[in-house]
């Protein structure tokens, strides 16, 4: 259980970086998932449903979707030759 809860916060934290707002997550004795938004106010607002482990990511991610990976020159020039190959 300790692998999987430590995969959902590092989605959490990458969530709250990308967005800015103060997310935080619920492990509910069940094995399920829950996301919280922290509100201005101070109070807890729950988000979605408590999930299953692959789902609560896929929402998470889904919130605030990363920014996609710089791709340099080179990286570019490298796939194009073992495409050509």
């Amino acid at each position: 259980m300790q692998k999987r809860s430590t995969k959902a916060s590092a989605a959490v934290e990458r969530l709250n970086k990308r967005s800015g707002n103060l997310y935080s997550l619920s492990c509910r004795p069940d094995g399920l998932f829950a996301l919280v938004l922290t509100t201005e106010t101070g109070h807890l607002e729950p988000l979605g449903s408590p999930q299953p482990m692959d789902q609560f990511l896929l929402f998470v991610n889904g919130i605030d979707p990363p920014t996609p990976k710089r791709i340099s020159k080179l990286d570019v020039a490298f796939r194009t030759q073992l495409e050509n190959k």
